[in-house]
């Protein structure tokens, strides 16, 4: 079915975390638990929510549980927040065609990566531009290219200011790459007013930085938005000194996640507060260690993340 499409005033800007897939202990999708999730995270101060990224396990669903999961979010968010659904795929016709059925269904915009398969399978910058012209025509809403070492494949600065350029809804570029805070100073500075929001991609465990280069959004795992929402906010508001120190009180939470845990964090604080039943993630993915889990959620507990308190 389906749903009015999000009006907010672009551009977009803020905390846009990415959401999990919600599985149960047999690792089928609980649609429930994932309305529940998205119920959370909105509670927790998202300005918007990207589902079906990397961080939300796209790599193990079958094309059907994405159509699922995607109308299924958006029909519960009904535009409480702009939705951004992750379309990657190698193919131009194929992301293309998903990307017309994220528009159809709502979806404020798309996120996706450059093409590319394995460690080698890689097109030319010729392929890449062609790839880039096949999406934008195909949809009105904006394109996210997402910058990101899982592709293996070099984005320049010059490239995507020229894909910004030369496609009017080429317009937000997720940065996710080793020194993302000098590259995001040089796409601002490369690509003018067609880099409409230059955003943060890595977790937020370089965010500060990113800030500082003129990052607009923060795309996040999805377990504490409401602490990203305690950088950002005096940030934008204008009072470095505040956001600083927020950011100092969240970066242990932010690094063990980024080094300890990955996608399964945001998973297990949900679990521990009540906002899902599982944490489960899709085999061959593995649980976290004990230990691990204890050491995050002691993080997590110590700042005081509303995910360990939502539910309960």
């Amino acid at each position: 079915m389906p749903v009015t499409p999000h009006k907010a005033q672009r551009p977009y800007r803020g905390v846009f975390p990415v959401a999990p897939t919600i599985f149960d202990e047999r690792g089928e999708l609980d649609l429930e638990g994932q309305r529940r999730c998205i119920d959370f995270m909105i509670d927790a101060g998202s300005h918007g929510i990207c589902i079906l990224a990397n961080f939300s396990e796209q790599f193990v669903l079958t094309d059907a549980e994405r159509e699922t999961v995607m109308h299924a979010v958006l029909e519960h968010v009904a535009g409480r927040v702009p939705v951004i659904v992750t379309t990657t795929h190698f193919s131009s016709a194929v992301c293309a065609a998903r990307s017309k059925q994220a528009e159809a269904a709502g979806a404020a915009m798309v996120m996706v990566m450059p093409p590319y398969h394995g460690a080698t399978f890689r097109v030319p910058e010729k392929g890449i531009v062609e790839f880039f012209k096949v999406l934008s025509g195909a949809i009105d809403i904006p394109v996210m290219i997402q910058d990101a070492p899982v592709a293996g494949t070099p984005l320049s600065v010059e490239l995507l200011a020229r894909l910004a350029r030369e496609f009017s809804n080429i317009r937000y570029f997720k940065i996710e790459v080793p020194g993302a805070a000098s590259k995001l100073r040089s796409l601002i500075e490369a690509g003018g007013k067609d880099i409409e929001g230059p955003w943060d991609g890595e977790e937020a465990i370089t965010l500060l930085a990113d800030l500082d280069a003129g990052a607009t959004g923060a795309m996040t795992g999805g377990g504490y938005p409401d602490g990203i929402r305690q950088i950002i906010d005096p940030y934008f508001a204008g009072d470095r000194e505040k956001a600083k120190a927020a950011y100092e009180r969240w970066l242990p939470l932010i690094n063990y996640e980024n080094r300890q845990c990955g996608l399964v964090a945001c998973k297990v604080m949900m679990q521990a507060g009540g906002v899902i039943k599982s944490d489960a993630v899709r085999h061959p993915l593995q649980p976290l260690h004990p230990a691990t889990r204890a050491g995050l959620l002691e993080l997590a507990k110590e700042r005081d993340a509303l995910a360990l308190r939502w539910g309960k």
